[in-house]
């Protein structure tokens, strides 16, 4: 057992935050000493099941308590005072993604939690994925050559918290209806774990041009005014650019996303679950060779191999799954409150700025139907 515990509370218990509160709870740095959502009957339930107390007044939790850390799965056009509320009661934040509603409400977060000398972070899994971290090595060891092209593709087959809570209370995300409360559609809240990983891996575009559209054709579905299709172009030098296709509609699957990398004799193509090199054979023997060694080091990793004339693919699949590494995301949080000297903070409010420049650019070319600069965006931050 730790010997030290972080108290913790958190606030919003759709799936994804009883998911989240399920990762804390099997974690030894956290004592869950609190739960908070505005439906009684839930609360009241999950309470009883983890033993604890139960809000269903956010602004109670957050006046009753003194936490170290807050766990905020709402959305934020609930609970944004709130959170301000917490961080100048000294509480370390961690916000599910996506960072905020917008550019500017991330930069004030980012700007409280450095006043006050806590952590604001955003959960971003994937960078806990294997197939991702493989996927980051392999291109940071400069083992594709001349990348000219980066294409990644999202397609969602569910509506925003289609979850047993909303069955019961189909009018509590009716806030989605309003684009300045929600902040985004399908681009914000389903994409934006892949947008931070084409920042983490190749920097800041340079240009973003954005088309988007909600022509959604079911009825249930239209009540939701943000958008649910986006096609975003990106362009990072003359030598490189990038696209990114998502769309949201219920009922058609099946999910699927990817990140794919096009260099000089070689494709990389990742998801959650594996990372697919496509190469000529030219190039194929000391790479194979290296990809075979790094599996003896792994037990969790397969590979597979298939050649035909000209080009050969290696697939390597990965055994984590969403809790292994929602629990990372959670263990490097805890640490960094814990022993910070000996454990970096992953995903700050700082780094997710560059995300939120990206996403709004790419809301501000839709509406201007010009290209837009993130880089622009991102300088409001400094001059704050």
């Amino acid at each position: 057992m730790v010997e030290s515990r972080l108290k913790t509370a958190v606030l919003g218990l759709d799936d994804t935050g009883q998911f989240l509160l399920k990762a804390a709870s099997e974690i030894d740095y956290f004592e869950i000493a609190a739960v908070a959502d505005r439906d009684t009957n839930l609360v009241d339930k999950i309470a009883d099941r983890y033993q604890c107390p139960w809000y269903d007044d956010y602004r109670q939790l957050i006046i009753q308590n003194q936490l170290d850390c807050l766990f905020v799965a709402a959305g934020m056009h609930s609970c944004d005072e709130y959170v301000r509320m917490a961080m100048k009661k000294k509480f370390n934040v961690l916000k599910l993604a996506p960072a905020a509603r917008n550019f500017e409400e991330t930069a004030e977060f980012a700007v409280l939690a450095a006043d006050e000398k806590i952590h604001f972070a955003v959960a971003n899994p994937l960078r806990f994925a294997e197939s991702y971290l493989a996927f980051n090595e392999y291109l940071q060891q400069g083992r594709v050559e001349q990348v000219f092209l980066i294409t990644s593709f999202c397609n969602v087959g569910r509506l925003y918290q289609q979850d047993e809570k909303q069955k019961e209370h189909p009018d509590e995300h009716l806030w989605l209806t309003d684009p300045k409360l929600a902040g985004g559609g399908v681009l914000l809240r389903d994409c934006y774990q892949i947008i931070d990983q084409i920042i983490l891996n190749f920097g800041l575009p340079q240009q973003v041009y954005c088309l988007n559209t909600n022509q959604a054709q079911d009825k249930q579905q239209r009540m939701y005014l943000v958008e649910d299709t986006v096609v975003i172009m990106m362009k990072f030098s003359d030598m490189l650019i990038g696209n990114f296709l998502a769309s949201r509609r219920e009922g058609i699957g099946p999910e699927e996303e990817f990140l794919r990398v096009y260099g000089k004799n070689k494709v990389l193509t990742v998801n959650g679950q594996k990372l697919a090199i496509n190469e000529d054979k030219s190039t194929i023997s000391e790479e194979k060779s290296s990809i075979k060694s790094k599996k003896s080091k792994t037990a969790k990793k397969k590979l597979k191999v298939s050649d035909d004339i000209e080009k050969t693919a290696d697939e390597l699949i990965f055994d984590d799954d969403k809790s292994a590494r929602m629990k990372k995301v959670l263990n490097n949080f805890a640490l960094s409150i814990l022993s910070p000297d000996e454990n970096k903070l992953c995903s700050s409010a700082q780094e997710n700025l560059k995300n939120m420049a990206v996403i709004e650019s790419a809301y501000l070319s839709a509406r201007t139907a010009m290209p837009e600069e993130p880089g622009r965006i991102l300088q409001m931050a400094v001059n704050r």
